[in-house]
């Protein structure tokens, strides 16, 4: 309750403009607070469906190796279940403005600026992306099916989630709990491409302890895919700097910016060919604009750095943990120069 207070004391602080933004997302996180059930007692319910039973187990294992392999938190996180009744708890809006792949950023009293704003309901999302479009700014809106309260909460396991399949469940799980062992305020580029290393080494570690080799080869695969994509909007990212940087003329910079979209959705095309039709980001590219380009780079910019930072540290987690609490210490620019 005194974690909950200070959110509500950030909400009589906050201006009239906010009040009623910060009034949903205390309201939000205090539902799930009451709704949380003890895993132990939902496995008890004999009303709980086998396949959840099942799942709920499995995350159990996932939070044990967590702990005992990857020096994560020990604590109450991911100890409880919340069945949501909705298909996201939260969703976010990203936006960028027209000629611009740095996304706007929001600030809040606890979690400093972020890239991105979110809300528990779809419909006030919603009606946030068309009021920054009619400013003129691309956007992109998404579930999420979890986020991390940076310890100021246990984070409950969710029904927008527990379904996953094994190494899905587990890399959540992993990057969720890895944003409480550091988290720089102001700096969400840092935080989540931390989180990405984390989850995804974490996963390899736990489909190998498993001896899951067939999934282990599979995560690879997925792994491939996903470096590939990344890497095409790397590009994308690049050649569009440019074209916003050449201060052409409004109509000038307007086609270039098509050309290079264009571009991009043509190469996706060859790409896709390449994975023998494998579709998991037609999604992404039904629609790409600077918002969702802004996005993408958010999560994976630096996750290269934070690699080379754990094989210095031998692989060894919570020597890494240490190394990255030392960078996070450093001024913004010197942590983005050790990491690029």
């Amino acid at each position: 309750m005194k974690r909950a207070s200070v959110l509500i004391l950030s909400v009589l602080l906050a201006g009239c403009d906010t009040l009623a933004y910060y009034g949903q997302a205390v309201h939000g996180q205090l539902e799930l607070v009451r709704s949380a059930r003890p895993v132990a007692e939902v496995l008890e319910d004999p009303a709980t469906p086998a396949k959840l039973r099942a799942q709920l187990q499995l995350a159990g294992s996932i939070r044990d190796f967590a702990v005992r392999t990857l020096a994560l938190p020990d604590n109450d996180s991911f100890r409880r279940y919340v069945e949501l009744g909705r298909a996201f708890p939260v969703w976010n809006v990203v936006s960028a403005p027209e000629f611009s792949v740095k996304p706007v950023r929001s600030c809040f009293p606890v979690a400093g600026c972020v890239s991105y704003r979110g809300f528990f309901a779809r419909e006030e999302a919603e009606r946030f992306a068309r009021a920054r479009a009619g400013e003129g700014h691309d956007v992109h809106s998404y579930g999420v099916p979890a986020y991390s309260t940076l310890g100021w909460f246990a984070d409950p396991l969710l029904s927008s989630f527990i379904g996953y399949a094994d190494a899905e469940l587990a890399r959540l799980v992993f990057h969720e709990l890895a944003h409480q062992v550091v988290y720089v305020t102001d700096d969400t580029t840092f935080n989540e491409s931390f989180a990405v290393a984390v989850e995804e080494e974490g996963v390899l570690r736990w489909l190998t302890a498993q001896g899951r080799v067939q999934d282990l080869a599979g995560f690879r695969a997925a792994q491939a895919r996903k470096t590939a994509f990344v890497e095409l909007v790397a590009g994308t990212r690049a050649r569009l700097e440019a074209v916003y940087a050449s201060k052409a003329p409004v109509e000038v910079t307007r086609e270039r910016k098509r050309a290079e979209f264009a571009a991009m959705a043509a190469r996706y095309v060859a790409l896709k060919a390449s994975w023998g039709g494998f579709a998991g980001y037609d999604r992404l590219m039904a629609a790409p604009n600077n918002a969702l380009i802004a996005s993408i780079s958010t999560y994976t910019g630096q996750v290269p750095g934070f690699r080379r930072l754990l094989a210095d540290a031998g692989g060894d987690f919570a020597r890494f943990y240490d190394k990255v609490r030392a960078l996070a210490a450093l001024p913004a620019a010197e942590r983005k120069a050790a990491l690029e």
